[in-house]
């Protein structure tokens, strides 16, 4: 394959610095949309708030994969906040969509973050791409979020929405926070234990994404391991490759005193069983499929 131009907007959060890494190494030429200053050769100015972009630097980028946002998890979930969880996803999602859409010889192809949140939260059903969104405040979130692609779509421009699930890596993330609790055996399963808990690793969300790029796939894409489990057998396995106990349960009102009740509930206590169906059938060979095998590269212990 010859070396591709792609731009990459949150290219400084947890997956857009892995996936530039990722597409670097193997060649190609990456550009990061940027907050601060002017563009260069190697990054594009932007502001999703005031709606300005420097649309020059797009021409002849083969591809733009929109990662950008504030963090879900960042902050208690004021109502404030909330309103810069969606503003900062739609608004940029818009802006960039309208930009792609208005250029002859701009990104063909755009591959927009969005989350399995989207299908609300069961502890008995089993989600693909073509299930019906959810409630809650997060569902809502990517229901806007992946509409703001609109225009782009009837651009002609082939847009994906990458609804990604809980990644994990030891650089950050879910995983990366947790680790210091099982490191001395404090760690326990929060709750019943029996949410749903969709994860992919961080090897698998970067060669997806760099799959999707050469794939002819629209839509909706769910963003996880074939094999998901519940918050109870997660935590004994992350237990188990670390060697340490995990016995002592976690009781919801500690984090939810921490975080607010409505993002506790959302990030701990619940989740929703989501099966890769698109993937799969598109022909992605995933690197981890079951959860051991993935900790134990991603934490280097070896079985």
């Amino acid at each position: 394959m010859s070396p591709r131009t792609l731009a990459i907007t949150g290219a400084s959060g947890l997956i857009g610095t892995a996936l530039a890494d990722h597409l670097t190494r193997r060649g190609d030429r990456v550009v990061r949309f940027t907050r601060s200053g002017s563009s260069s050769n190697d990054t594009i100015a932007w502001n999703p708030a005031s709606g300005s972009i420097d649309s020059e630097r797009l021409r002849g980028v083969d591809a733009v994969v929109h990662m950008a946002g504030a963090g879900i998890g960042d902050k208690r979930w004021t109502d404030s906040y909330k309103r810069e969880i969606l503003d900062s996803r739609t608004k940029s999602t818009s802006l960039l969509a309208s930009t792609l859409a208005s250029l002859s010889d701009g990104p063909k192809v755009l591959l927009s973050g969005s989350a399995i949140g989207y299908y609300g939260e069961s502890e008995t059903t089993s989600f693909t791409e073509e299930s019906a969104p959810g409630a809650g405040f997060l569902a809502d979130v990517c229901v806007q979020w992946e509409a703001a692609t609109e225009v782009a779509e009837k651009a002609g421009i082939r847009v994906a929405h990458v609804r990604t699930g809980i990644v994990l890596s030891p650089r950050g993330g879910a995983l990366n926070k947790l680790l210091p609790l099982f490191k001395i055996g404090a760690g326990g399963r929060m709750g019943s234990g029996r949410q749903w808990q969709s994860w992919i690793s961080i090897d698998d969300e970067v060669q997806a994404i760099d799959h999707l790029l050469s794939s002819s796939v629209t839509g909706a894409v769910n963003l996880t391991a074939p094999q998901p489990v519940t918050q109870a057998e997660f935590t004994k396995t992350l237990a188990r490759v670390l060697k340490r106990p995990s016995f002592v349960p976690v009781p919801s009102f500690g984090p939810k005193l921490l975080l607010g009740s409505e993002l506790a509930d959302a990030l701990l206590f619940t989740g929703q069983r989501v099966e890769p169906k698109v993937l799969l059938a598109d022909g992605y060979a995933f690197v981890h499929r079951d959860l051991e095998s993935a900790l134990r590269s991603l934490l280097g212990r070896p079985a």
